[in-house]
């Protein structure tokens, strides 16, 4: 089992920043990547940005490219999501998951936070 705590979120206004934190604990030497996806209200669930826990490869969605950066801390077994620029449709539930493969596919993760709420007023 792999557990994810997530925090950092909050009410920030347009083109602010914001940094969310995964803190993983558990058995994630079994997971090689790590995931931010998001779920706007009545919305499904979105590809945000990955990364791989050993060589650093990334992988975000077209929508952050540029805004957003993922990164990690081997030592303390985080991993955080840096965004910049926020925009009002960035408001929505941000999860961390730890899976298998850098994709933007949820069924390749296999554990999820609770997630952690970003609003972005305009």
């Amino acid at each position: 089992q792999v557990q994810l705590v997530e925090s950092g979120g909050g009410l920030v206004q347009a083109g602010d920043s914001l940094r969310l934190s995964c803190a993983a604990s558990g058995r994630t030497f079994s997971s090689a990547v790590m995931g931010w996806f998001r779920q706007a209200p009545g919305k499904e669930r979105e590809f945000v940005a990955a990364i791989a826990w050993s060589g650093g490869g990334t992988n975000y969605a077209d929508s952050v490219k540029g805004r957003f950066t993922i990164s990690r801390d081997n030592a303390k077994n985080t991993v955080y999501l840096q965004m910049s620029s926020l925009k009002p449709e960035d408001t929505a539930v941000y999860y961390c998951a730890a899976g298998r493969v850098l994709t933007g596919w949820p069924g390749s993760y296999d554990y999820w936070g609770q997630g952690t709420r970003v609003t972005v007023s305009s």
